[in-house]
């Protein structure tokens, strides 16, 4: 393994104006009939003025925004996203290889939280009992009460739920399949996530595609609605 350079992890550190503190979760469940669900979670520590500066809806579509264009990148150009007004494909380089197909992201936001949440439709790595039945969401929250002074810790988490992986396979074959499934595509999947909750400590989110949560949007409010965006 290649040394990392300290000029680079300096630099890194620099540029990072919040921390980052990954919290351990149970890293699966099971159900019975097969779903599979994992979580990762991370709390992020920012001076207050910070959080509220970014505690406004069009954040959480680009944070959303910000979760696919990480993917691509970590992927070295080999994951693509490819958007549509009602779906989300993830592709290995191109059609047809779609992996994963979600439909159109669905936002909820709180005083004190938001969702974006993607309903997975189908996808090579999706089971066909497993269709139209799981969701990945991207969860933020922050305390209800705020300090004056000093930092708040925030909590971003990434949650799939339902899922039905093709590798892990039905029937007879399903205690050896969830082992491979283990082993493999969720060790990626957790890796990768961990890896991008990390990557927050930098506050740097992308620019949404399409802006419908945009800075003329209200900002996170009680009772607000489920909107759509950031297709």
């Amino acid at each position: 393994m290649r040394p990392r350079d300290p000029r680079r992890l300096l630099a890194r550190r620099r540029r990072a104006r919040a921390r980052v503190s990954l919290v351990e979760v149970p890293r699966e469940t099971y159900a019975e009939d097969g779903a599979i669900g994992s979580k990762q979670v991370a709390e992020v520590s920012l001076p207050r003025g910070e959080l509220e500066r970014l505690w406004a809806a069009e954040n959480l579509e680009r944070l959303a925004r910000t979760y696919w264009a990480f993917l691509s990148r970590i992927s070295l150009g080999l994951l693509r996203v490819l958007y549509s007004d009602d779906s989300r494909e993830v592709v290995l380089l191109t059609r047809p290889f779609v992996l994963l197909r979600f439909h159109r992201p669905e936002y909820a936001t709180t005083a004190n939280e938001g969702t974006v949440t993607w309903p997975i439709e189908r996808g090579v790595l999706v089971a066909p009992a497993g269709r139209g039945r799981g969701y990945l969401r991207l969860t933020v929250s922050r305390p209800a009460e705020l300090p004056e002074q000093g930092d708040v810790t925030a909590t971003v988490s990434s949650e799939v739920v339902n899922f039905y992986p093709l590798i892990a396979g039905w029937g007879w074959f399903t205690r050896i399949g969830r082992l491979v499934y283990n082993e493999t595509q969720l060790r990626i999947h957790v890796i990768v996530t961990n890896a991008f909750l990390r990557s927050l400590a930098n506050l740097e989110l992308e620019p949404s595609r399409i802006g419908s949560l945009s800075p003329s949007a209200r900002r996170l409010s009680p009772g607000a609605s489920p909107g759509r965006g950031e297709r």
